[in-house]
């Protein structure tokens, strides 16, 4: 008999690293603490660039806000849906 892995998922609180201040960067949403724009670290892996990579990149970046960041995107992308061509 084929074994059945169940995979758990556990959602980060992307708000503990994520902020958006008018005041910063125009208001978009950057990881706390810094100036980097969260759609810069969402570039970056969607360059196929590691993790580790974008922390020796931006050292004032952490593991857990990169995590963030995918965290803030997928619950954007459940929010709206977006038209795609066929």
């Amino acid at each position: 008999m084929a074994s059945t892995t169940v995979y758990y998922l556990t959602v980060m609180d992307w708000k503990e690293h994520i902020t958006i201040d008018p005041a910063i960067c125009h208001g978009k949403a950057c990881i706390k603490g810094t100036r980097i724009p969260v759609s810069v670290v969402l570039d970056n892996l969607a360059a196929n660039i590691n993790p580790e990579e974008i922390l020796w990149a931006y050292p004032s970046l952490t593991l857990e806000a990169i995590m963030a960041a995918l965290a803030y995107a997928a619950d954007l992308a459940g929010e709206r849906v977006l038209p795609l061509s066929a």
